[in-house]
This record gives structure tokens, sequence and C-alpha cells, in this order.
């Protein structure tokens, strides 16, 4: 061992200076490796500042000089800087066989350092790179209503899993498919303590091969309160901002295992329904006399189906001799009937009203409540705001027409019905 030092002392390109300098003999070897070291370390400063000074600056020109978006959003998350961080370990890695020839028993442990720091780096450069291109789609039409932020954290999931086996493998001497054999005997316990992720990322791959919910779209979920527009859809969980400006956070899974209803389809349509119904009181309707036809032939709506209609049951009863004495022989016109046609040309002729959507104006089947004349129709718009004045005012109109044509609206009796009368 101790001709082993000398030899190592005479050979250092230091030795003479080190002995000069008054080191003892048995420190020379020590002294010598810590020179070396912190040549080492400035070397690799060296290399990262020129990586930063030099290379960095030489792809911002690059990048400046392109027209897509996506290097520039590359550069904007210093997905690059991760790349750089590199360099110093390559030099450590090329410098430590020769600082330390003479303790080869350090050069395991210093390349074992470097193999982790270079993993870092690169999981630092993988997790930036996926930042990156989350926000350049983001910033993409196409992908801004796709569930980017799920494939983002499971792509980071993967490469945090490949990195700390990659790890592990270094730091115990291990092959890399020894340690994944290893995690087999706990993938039990991994099921069960990532059984949200793994439920979460099932669905968001269903959700988005099946395009069955979107960023912007308006859900309702009863079962969890949830009613309003999707904001945020992330691996575990869709945020939904609700219209009262409440926020409910809902599982990813549940859009899969339950049901929800998505207005997508009412949005795109450019039209949303209008189904509601008029209880007509059953004792106000009765046949049409010559006065109430002479009426309704004064509106103007009515008119044209007034006169048709008047001439065609006239014929009907002719031909087949019908007794006039009483309105139930033959075919005669209602009040009711006559309302239902007034609805339905009123909204034909409503600006506001979709002609190329179902519109029906029917009668159901009587209740204790009276006769439900409901109006099935769709509104030229789907903003909230605007769609409820349409309805409103469409039924504003209607409840005030209904008295025309001898009809009454249902009403329950209140105290007031039931008031003394005063002689």
């Amino acid at each position: 061992m101790k001709d082993h030092l000398n030899l190592t002392i005479t050979e250092h390109w230091m030795s003479d200076l080190l002995l000069r300098l008054g080191v003892p003999d048995g420190l020379v070897s020590w002294a010598a490796l810590g020179v070396d070291i912190l040549i080492l370390v400035l070397f690799a400063m060296l290399a990262d500042l020129i990586a930063k000074r030099v290379v960095l600056r030489a792809i911002h020109k690059a990048v400046s000089k392109t027209e897509t978006d996506l290097d520039d959003v590359l550069f904007e998350k210093r997905v690059f800087d991760a790349l750089v961080h590199i360099a110093p370990a390559l030099v450590v890695q090329a410098g430590a066989p020769i600082v330390f020839a003479d303790f080869p028993e350090f050069i395991p442990w210093i390349s074992k350092v470097v193999y982790v720091y270079m993993i870092v780096s690169v999981v630092w450069f993988m997790s930036s790179l996926l930042n990156a291109l989350h926000e350049f789609a983001l910033r993409s039409p196409f992908f801004r209503d796709k569930p980017m932020q799920s494939y983002v954290q499971v792509g980071k999931i993967i490469t945090y899993i490949v990195a700390g086996v990659l790890i592990f493998s270094v730091l115990f001497d291990r092959s890399p498919l020894v340690v994944l054999s290893a995690f087999g005997a706990v993938a039990a316990v991994l099921l069960f303590v990532f059984k949200d992720t793994i439920l979460g990322l099932v669905a968001s791959v269903q959700i988005s091969a099946n395009d069955m919910l979107r960023v912007g779209d308006c859900v309702t979920m009863d079962k969890y309160a949830a009613d309003g527009e999707v904001i945020k859809i992330t691996l575990n969980t869709i945020t939904i901002q609700n219209y009262d400006k409440t926020i409910s956070h809902v599982p990813s899974y549940v859009f899969v295992s339950d049901s929800f209803k998505n207005w997508r389809g009412m949005a795109e349509s450019g039209g949303r329904r209008i189904k509601r119904a008029l209880l007509v009181n059953v004792s106000t309707v009765r046949f049409c006399d010559q006065e109430m036809l002479e009426r309704f032939t004064k509106f103007q709506l009515l008119a044209d189906h007034i006169d048709s209609r008047s001439k065609e049951i006239a014929q009907y009863n002719e031909d087949s001799k019908a007794d006039k004495t009483y309105p139930i022989n033959g075919r005669h016109l209602t009040n009711l009937g006559v309302f239902r046609k007034y609805i339905e040309q009123y909204l034909l002729n409503n600006p506001n009203i979709r002609k190329d959507m179902s519109l029906v104006v029917r009668q159901l089947n009587p209740t204790e409540h009276g006769i439900p004349l409901e109006i099935y129709c769709f509104a030229n718009t789907t903003v909230m705001a605007d769609y409820e004045n349409i309805q409103s005012d469409m039924f504003d109109h209607l409840l005030a027409s209904v008295s025309l044509f001898d009809l009454q609206i249902y009403q329950r009796p209140s105290g007031y019905d039931f008031r003394p009368v005063v002689v």
C-alpha cells in the first residue's frame, strides 16, 4: 500500500508542487484529489455556462425565426433548460474515471449519482414538454375543448413510474425487469391506492374516444347537484361551474358509470326547446255558434282557416243530411279547436320561433286540473336570457288571448274565490 501511495504521489502532475508547498507525504494524494475534483467542478460549471449562454441563445434565435407557435411554447415552458442541465453531468461522467483513478472504489458511486441526476433531468424535460404540449393544445381551437389535461397527467404518471424504476435499478444494481417483477407482489396494494386514478384514466379515454364531454359543455347531473358549464377536465375530477357560480367537482369515472345530460346538442343546433302546457277549464269547451265564428273571422291569423273549414264542414253536413237542431249531429268547430289552430298560426308567424324544427300544438289527456294544451316548439336562440324572454312573451300573449275564445284557464280556488258576497 505504501509503495502504491508513493507511486501515486510521484505520478500525479501536482505532486512536486504540493510537496514544495509543505504538504505531508501522507496527504499529498488526498490534496491532489481535492484539486482534481475542484477542476472537474469548474469544467462542469463551464459546460453548464456554455450550454446556457451559447446553446440556449442559439435555440432562442432559431425559435424566433420560425412561424409555428409550438417552438415558442417549448421555450416559454423552459423545456430546453432541462436538456442544458445534462451537459455538466456528462462532463462529470467523463472526468470521474480520470479524477478518481487512484480511488476506483469511488467511481461506481459517482456514476450512480450522475445517472440519478441525469434521470431527474430527463424527468424534468418530459414534464416540461408535456406542460408545453398542453399549453399549445389550449391555444389550438381543435384541442381546446378536449380533455388534454387528463392525458398530460397520465403522461407524467408514466414518466414518474419509469424514472422511479430506473433510479431504483441504478442505486441497487438491479435490472429494471427485476424491479418491475418485484412490483407484481404489491400490485394489489397499488391498485387499491390508485383506484380513483386508474378509474379516472379509463374514464378519460372513454370520454375522449366517444366525445361524451368537452370543456365548455353545459351539463346537468342531479345526483351530484351539478348544473352548469364544464371548465376543467383532469384525470381524477371534472370541474363544473354551476349557474349560481358555485363549483362542483365530480369524479371523472362517474360520467361513464352514471347518466348525465349534455346540452351541447342544443347549443350546436341553435334552437332551444319550449315545452309548456296551458290548462284549459273543461267546462268552458263548447261548439262554435254563428256569432262566435263571425267574431273569430276578425282575427287575422284565423280568417282564412275559419272560412275554409266552415265551407268544408257545411258541405259535409249537407252531404250527410245532418240534423242541425243539435250541434252534436254532423261536424262543428269548437272553441278549443279554433284556439289550438290560433296558437299554431301564432307560432308560425312568430319570428323568434324556429320553423325548421318540430312545431306542435297538441291536446293531452284531461286531468283533474283541466285539459292540457301543450305547446312544443323551439326558440331561435340558446342564450338563456333571450330564451326566457321569448317564452314569457309568447305565453303572456296566449294567456291574454284565451278569454277571446270563450275559454278559461284552470286555477285552483283560493280564499279570494270564497269571499262572502255583499248584498
